[in-house]
């Protein structure tokens, strides 16, 4: 049975963008505490980890979409990585993120719409906690295949009760079947230690043979981020 916080809950049940982004504001204080050191969030260490095995170039730049309060930012940074641009629903967040002092850029906006970001910008992204329940769908993924370089990777966890109630096997099917990535990994791994919850962590590389843009063609935006 999952335990998890109040907080968590009101995240997690949030039916509106409004009540999504007040949750958040809320949250903002206290999430790294709450969700590290007390509920054992290990999704950012294990994406990490997982980006980085086939990412070896120092100066690559790297978007941290859904970046909250740069949980996996930091984590890329002490590895050496200092190309790091940050993307995130929340101000609140955004504001815990700067204050580390390892993000290149911050930017606030809604993973679910079209991104201000050219085609190919990025030689990686990587996405923690953002495709969860009732905040980002699958339908996201076609903007992250769209500005990641030809040749670059897509590095994602997508928590396993959203991986099933969302579908995102068919949304993952249908880009791998346009060809414009392939996988390298997937497996299931733990997500939020204490609730019990797990997620699949997910590595693609964009065919470096594709370059045509990934439209994003949702209609209906969910609210916002992260766990």
């Amino acid at each position: 049975m999952e335990i998890r916080k109040p907080i968590h809950d009101r995240v997690l049940k949030a039916t509106t963008k409004e009540e999504l982004k007040a949750a958040y504001r809320d949250w903002a204080a206290r999430y790294d505490h709450d969700l590290v050191n007390e509920m054992g969030y290990v999704a950012p260490k294990i994406a990490s980890d997982l980006l980085l095995k086939y990412l070896d170039e120092a100066n690559a730049d790297i978007l941290d979409a859904g970046c909250g309060t740069g949980l996996v930012g930091s984590i890329v940074h002490k590895c050496g990585y200092t190309n790091i641009d940050g993307f995130d629903y929340s101000p609140e967040m955004l504001e815990k993120a700067a204050a580390k002092g390892i993000y290149r850029s911050l930017l606030e906006g809604d993973l679910m719409n079209a991104l201000n970001i050219v085609d190919g910008r990025y030689d990686a992204v990587i996405s923690v906690g953002t495709f969860t329940c009732g905040h980002v769908g699958p339908q996201a993924l076609d903007e992250l295949v769209r500005i990641t370089k030809p040749g670059g990777y897509i590095c994602f966890t997508v928590r396993e009760q959203a991986w099933e109630e969302d579908r995102y096997i068919a949304k993952i099917e249908e880009i791998t079947g346009a060809g414009a990535w392939e996988m390298k990994e997937m497996h299931t791994a733990d997500y939020i230690q204490q609730e019990g919850a797990s997620c699949k962590a997910c590595l693609y590389r964009r065919n470096p043979l594709i370059s045509a843009r990934i439209t994003n063609d949702c209609t209906s935006p969910r609210p916002g981020d992260r766990p």
